[in-house]
């Protein structure tokens, strides 16, 4: 298994990887994989964002084993990238130039002029289309019986998210959600080539009324770009009447009024990259209105989705305390989930989440019965990578001891099903790519207990 791709939570640096990945992409067939560190433009331009990230200068000369014309090409990029951005004429002509003089593809210039529109005047990240609230937003039915397919952090397009999605349509769901994220930024070709192309190719969706409805919410990688290619998917997802309205969405059994998914959008305020740890990310007041309401009014059982994490034993949420102590848990979420435990006493079920490129099986915490972590949808995480607990959280949350595959020192990727069954109850299953044929881990969704798949 790939270490690809490598991600970063930059947003400019996001985009200069979008924008090396398009141009790569132009060159392969209809369909193939994204562009991974196979292509020696992919793997200089990885490496110099690399570098960058960690604030080192990039050196002219081609580090050993890459090709000096990738590197100097996906070096030239990102000046001209950053030349753009910052409206220096003078210095993006020179770097133009330098592209022309050295014999390189004149297309790239283009490129990044392109990618430079996804930014705002001052190189900042572009505005976010964000839709509110409105009179005509209503919940969106399913059935009372239904399979519910949800995956996060999956939209990489690699290979391996694609043996996923296979792996998720063994189980036949009725319907398929992700819980954000699709690399590098979110671009239109990235929603496409990532998402919606390997969405329908896999499950045969064609634009009919009777195809699988697919239901995606916002990630921070997604809001990169300023959410052109999110939200221009939003519109092409699904036919009436099962089009998502919105970045945040309640999907609602309408017959039994058993259970409901209520979908927040958290990504629209992780908005600086470069205080990643002191970042809370908060819902839009009227969203969290909209989405109470939503919980109050529905008799039977709710549950949350969204891509941020609610709590975590494993990153850092927001700014250390005075003593150093490091709070486990979004205080912001915190305060909208109390307001949606207010409006339905005992009826919220679980929350899942993404984020976090793991599976987490929390215990009962800041009154959530079930909170579960489920973003190794596919980005690939190392082994010891990500999976030890912050020392210094103060009341951490506990959780089970779940354990993901291996195959050679990648963990494995891995989704749930949610499945509502005829007689009122639900169940929690997961699997992962090692093997498809069972889950590693079942629980029930009505109750505290949980037991394990057989």
């Amino acid at each position: 298994m790939a270490i690809e791709p490598l991600t970063f939570r930059d947003h400019f640096l996001s985009i200069y990887q979008s924008a090396i990945g398009d141009v790569v992409r132009s060159g392969l067939d209809a369909g193939a994989p994204a562009p991974g560190l196979a292509s020696g433009m992919v793997r200089a331009a990885t490496q110099i964002a690399t570098l960058t990230d960690q604030g080192h200068v990039i050196p002219s000369a081609a580090p050993p084993n890459f090709s000096q014309d990738s590197w100097t090409v996906a070096r030239l990029a990102l000046e001209l990238m950053r030349a753009r951005a910052a409206g220096d004429v003078t210095k993006a002509q020179q770097i133009e130039d330098e592209l022309k003089t050295g014999g390189y593809d004149p297309g790239w210039a283009e490129t990044v002029a392109d990618y430079v529109n996804y930014f705002g005047l001052d190189g900042s990240r572009a505005r976010i289309p964000y839709i509110p609230p409105n009179a005509a937003m209503q919940p969106l039915p399913m059935p009372s019986t239904a399979t519910v397919a949800l995956i996060a952090d999956w939209g990489t397009g690699t290979a391996a998210a694609i043996n996923l999605l296979k792996g998720v349509a063994l189980q036949k769901p009725d319907i398929l959600i992700h819980l954000g994220d699709i690399y590098y930024s979110g671009t239109p070709a990235e929603c496409d080539a990532n998402f919606k192309r390997i969405i329908d190719q896999v499950f045969g969706r064609t634009g009919a009324a009777t195809d699988i409805p697919v239901f995606t919410m916002p990630g921070n990688h997604d809001m990169y770009s300023g959410g052109k290619g999110y939200y221009g998917l939003l519109q092409t997802l699904n036919a009436p009447p099962m089009q998502q309205p919105a970045s945040f969405f309640c999907l609602r059994d309408t017959t039994a009024q058993r259970w409901q998914f209520i979908a927040m959008d958290t990504g629209l305020h992780d908005y600086d990259p470069f205080k990643v740890t002191k970042v809370v990310t908060f819902l839009e007041k009227p969203e969290e209105d909209w989405l109470t309401a939503r919980i109050a009014e529905f008799p039977g059982k709710t549950i949350l989705l969204s891509h941020h994490q609610f709590f975590s034993a494993f990153a850092q949420i927001g700014a250390p305390l005075e003593d150093g102590a490091l709070t486990p848990y979004n205080p912001s979420l915190d305060l909208s989930f109390k307001r949606f435990q207010a409006a339905a006493p005992g009826r919220i079920a679980a929350w899942f989440w993404g984020h976090e490129h793991t599976l987490t099986v929390y215990g009962s915490y800041r009154g959530l019965d079930k909170g579960r972590c489920i973003g190794h949808g596919g980005v690939p995480v190392l082994t010891g990578t990500g999976s030890t607990e912050l020392t210094n959280l103060k009341d951490p949350p506990t959780f089970l001891k779940v354990d993901l595959g291996v195959d050679d020192h990648i963990y494995a990727h891995g989704f749930a099903i949610v499945r509502l069954q005829a007689d009122g109850t639900a169940t929690a299953s997961y699997f992962q790519d090692i093997d498809f044929s069972k889950p590693m881990f079942t629980e029930p969704l009505q109750s505290e207990a949980s037991t394990a798949a057989v």
